[in-house]
């Protein structure tokens, strides 16, 4: 029953989740100027967000119950993957230009995923 509830739950906040991405991803590539593919909303078990090698990038649905920094946090950790698709010291840098603050939104995140399933 449980699973049931998470699937009605993702079908009800899935468009809202679309909306809000849209317009955080907007907002920061304004800035980087990457070319991504498509967006994905889904209602993945253990991640939160994702960027494939074709250039799509893939969101969980609950990102819209985060805190709004936390919400941008993992928008700009995407679209830098678009250039560095790993964790790198350039990578983080590429983060740390739209958000200096990247290290403590990166640890109130894992705080979250140890106190919140996000499944």
């Amino acid at each position: 029953m449980l699973r049931r509830r998470s699937k009605l739950q993702y079908k009800k906040y899935k468009e809202q989740a679309r909306v809000a991405v849209h317009a955080r991803l907007s907002y920061f590539n304004s800035f980087y100027n990457h070319a991504y593919r498509r967006v994905f909303i889904k209602n993945t078990k253990s991640r939160w967000a994702s960027c494939s090698t074709l250039g799509n990038l893939n969101f969980n649905y609950k990102i819209i119950f985060l805190p709004p920094a936390l919400q941008d946090y993992l928008v700009v950790h995407e679209l830098c993957h678009l250039r560095h698709f790993d964790h790198s010291p350039a990578f983080w840098a590429l983060v740390g230009e739209a958000l200096p603050a990247h290290r403590a939104a990166r640890r109130a995140l894992r705080r979250i995923e140890r106190g919140v399933r996000i499944t």
